[in-house]
């Protein structure tokens, strides 16, 4: 990826504070539109909203090395083109949890507030977590398949769960006459063989200053992605950091339980300071 290609966004909204929205991994930005049209109001004027597609993710540009630095980079650089001078409230989650923290560190002006779902600031050993998500996506021969309703049928063969299936098939993707990954699945597949020494699932050493300003930790309750010891970690980079734990949630908070989710980025934008 050069520094000119800039990472595909959706808007909803068209007044209020700046909101931007960062996926997990082998998600889109558009994953985050049920949120972001709620926050944003029937007339979108209670939220200004971006869902940023990551590099390597949606309608991005990939890159040939994975790296929350340059995540964060090419964050930061969207969002300052996007609203010149303005800071944002900065949400993510999972891997975009990791790269919302990362851009808050290490571009502190940009991010006027933010909110970590359901991750933290630390290594996670390895992506062993992912493997099988990764070997069903390339085992699905691109080649033969004859329509979507095809690609489901072969799919399912390999992932049993409806909700998991239907999360990694909106990569999939026609292009012309064939089909293909709008993940960058080869990268990722790379990532996860390196074991321990994965980089996704790592946390890296910045050596930037912590963090100032307002965070929520919203924490699904049933997740076990967050433990009562990572608490130390997260307070020495997020002084500020306040948990939310939603229980009866697992990982995916934001689909599990939308009106929560809703209603706490609601109180974050009441309580900014007036601008």
């Amino acid at each position: 990826m050069t520094g000119s290609e800039s990472l595909s966004t959706l808007a909803v909204g068209t007044a209020g504070a700046r909101v931007a929205f960062l996926h997990g991994l082998f998600g889109q930005g558009r994953n985050w539109t049920q949120i972001a049209k709620a926050i944003a109001g029937p007339d979108g004027a209670a939220a200004q909203c971006l869902l940023v597609d990551l590099p390597d993710h949606g309608r991005s540009p990939w890159t040939q090395e994975f790296s929350y630095e340059t995540y964060a980079q090419r964050v930061a650089a969207t969002l300052a083109a996007t609203a010149p001078g303005e800071p944002w409230v900065l949400v993510g989650h999972s891997l975009g949890g990791k790269v919302a923290m990362v851009t808050a560190l290490t571009n502190p002006e940009l991010v006027r507030s933010l909110v970590v779902v359901d991750i933290a600031p630390k290594d996670y050993g390895d992506l062993d977590r992912f493997v099988h998500y990764i070997e069903a996506m390339r085992s699905l021969p691109l080649a033969e398949l004859t329509g979507r309703a095809d690609a489901q049928d072969r799919f399912a063969q390999v992932e049993p769960d409806a909700g998991v299936r239907g999360f990694l098939l909106q990569n999939l993707r026609r292009r012309g006459d064939t089909w293909g990954w709008q993940a960058n699945l080869e990268l990722i597949a790379a990532d996860a063989a390196l074991g321990q020494g994965s980089r996704i699932a790592d946390f890296p050493e910045l050596g930037a200053p912590p963090y100032d300003g307002p965070v929520v930790w919203l924490v699904g309750g049933d997740s076990g992605y967050v433990r009562d010891e990572d608490t130390e970690q997260m307070r020495a980079l997020f002084p500020r950091a306040r948990p939310v734990v939603v229980k009866g949630a697992g990982h995916w908070v934001h689909s599990e339980a939308p009106e929560v989710v809703i209603e706490t980025l609601r109180r974050v934008l009441r309580a900014l300071p007036a601008a």
